[in-house]
């Protein structure tokens, strides 16, 4: 049996309800998925949530409440958006599923078995904000970063992982594995990283400050902190221990934020697989942040974006390609309601729900309701096809590399082209013409017109699911499932129905 392409978000944490950031993490994931799907993959989708932690434990204590239900609102939560933007992950995985739980404790164990996980005292500081410890060297200034928030100074007993044996095979490794972290300029974070040496693990917490975990299987004393339990999801997911795993692992591509690289994807993670004894996943693919005015969007500047809002008001897929086409995947971009309006209103309602919405009309009150045959090409036909032809050799190579943003520019590039192209025909001013080869080049014109729209939102399907399959449907073109054959100029549509005059994109009230 082969291996199926298995790729995975980052989980996201229950302290609060999704953002922009987390909505695009999502699509991002779901455009990959979908586009291996049409090229034949067999795919595995994973998403979830990461339910365990001081900070889950203290919010649930606040509002008089068993941490479980904290998690389980906003597990609900982050499931509807994932409904609501069409999300297609195959598995959605909570760390306190009792299959999360069982695999944790067999790895811990394994580990401590191996002499991998030690018990020490440790005497420190303490983020409660970021949850770990932190170290006179990450002061700036003399002063502990914002980030941290409240630093206290604690003393206690922990079990310890051994980091610190394993950094000079991960340095070899990022080195050597140049695909591993994409882009490629994001493995001069980790490198960066590891020029300090290494400390070693703290891995669990006492249940006298934090009850709220995975209790470690050889002292119950203690539960597993984060690392052991948020990261272990991926292999949880793929079905460790049992003989689903060679199909599922290793993982293809994990999708992650800058911000999380570094240190737990690109430390910690390969780290623990290689003291297990397990493949490393093949590539990590790292996003940028969304900004506005320049700076990160965070809840303490008030400029988080209610992902649902846009959704609710515009719909999913007019929110989707907004986000694909404005960032380029390993850089930061910016995010205002402006923008926004200026890619709703002048790509998808004029240059292609308007197409749409003329062909149409036309395709009712001068072809009978059906796509005619296409009778004679002339220089606008021959020019349009051109375009296609140039158009459609990018197309795959540009999903391929994650180049979303530039296969989206291709496609509007064509849609302009029919644009053009209706102008030049003017099938309006034919159908006043009695002249037989006026006739002729009505006919062709609309028939063009189809074949063009058909060709041009196969590779918007990844993109916009929903709009895509709705233009297929309204020029009589089949769904597939493959992607063979799709995009290949031909004449798959005559004699099919046209539907009725349809609004794609309505222009709603900015709120």
């Amino acid at each position: 049996m082969s291996k199926k392409f298995y790729i995975t978000t980052a989980i996201d944490y229950a302290n609060g309800s999704p953002h922009l950031g987390h909505a695009y993490e999502k699509v991002l994931t779901d455009i990959i998925a979908r586009f291996r799907r049409l090229m034949g993959d067999e795919v595995k989708f994973l998403t979830g949530l990461d339910e365990h932690g001081q900070k889950v434990q203290m919010s649930a204590e606040q509002a008089g409440v068993p941490p479980i239900e904290v998690c389980d609102r906003l597990a609900a939560e982050f499931q509807g958006l994932c409904s609501a933007l069409n999300i297609s992950n195959d598995d959605y995985i909570r760390t306190t599923q009792d299959r999360h739980k069982a695999v944790v404790r067999e790895i811990l164990q394994k580990l401590y078995d191996k002499g991998e996980i030690y018990k020490a005292d440790y005497n420190g500081y303490y983020s409660v904000r970021q949850e770990q410890f932190v170290t006179e060297k990450e002061k700036v200034d003399g002063k502990w970063p914002e980030i941290f928030g409240e630093v206290t100074e604690v003393t206690e007993s922990n079990y310890f992982f051994k980091l610190s044996q394993y950094q000079d095979w991960l340095v070899d490794t990022i080195k050597t594995k140049e695909q591993m972290i994409y882009p490629r300029f994001r493995s001069a974070d980790a490198l960066q990283f590891l020029k300090e040496p290494l400390n070693d693990l703290c891995i669990s917490r006492p249940k006298e400050r934090l009850e709220w975990g995975i209790e470690l299987p050889f002292d119950q004393d203690f539960v597993t902190y984060v690392w052991f339990d948020a990261l272990t999801n991926y292999i949880t997911a793929a079905g460790y221990g049992t003989d689903e795993f060679n199909q599922q692992w290793p993982a293809d591509y994990h999708v992650i934020g800058k911000d999380i690289l570094v240190p737990p994807h690109a430390v910690y993670w390969p780290i623990m697989l290689k003291a297990l004894g397990i493949d490393l996943p093949k590539h990590f693919l790292v996003h940028g942040w969304w900004l506005s005015s320049g700076n990160k969007m965070s809840k303490s500047s008030g400029d988080v974006v209610n992902p649902l809002d846009l959704i609710e008001q515009f719909g999913a897929d007019a929110f989707r390609y907004f986000v694909t086409r404005e960032m380029n995947v390993g850089q930061d971009s910016e995010f205002s309601i402006d923008l926004f309006m200026s890619r709703y209103n002048s790509d998808l309602a004029n240059d292609l729900g308007n197409l749409v919405s003329r062909l149409l009309n036309m395709g009712q009150r001068y072809a009978g309701g059906k796509v005619p045959t296409a009778e004679v090409e002339g220089a606008p036909e021959k020019e349009l096809k051109a375009l296609w032809k140039d158009t459609a050799k990018e197309l795959i190579s540009l999903f391929e590399n994650f180049q979303f943003h530039k296969a989206l520019e291709r496609i509007f590039t064509f849609v302009s082209g029919i644009n053009r192209y209706a102008e030049t025909r003017a099938p309006w001013k034919l159908a006043k013409s009695e002249e037989a080869v006026d006739q002729a080049a009505l006919r062709t014109s609309l028939a063009t017109m189809a074949e063009a729209l058909r060709l041009a939102v196969v590779m918007l399907t990844p993109v916009m699911p929903e709009i895509s399959d709705k233009i297929r449907g309204l020029v009589g073109a089949e769904s597939f499932d493959r992607l063979e054959g799709q995009l290949e100029w031909g004449s798959k549509l005559e004699g099919k129905a046209l539907g009725e005059k349809a609004i794609l994109f309505p222009r709603p009230e900015r709120k």
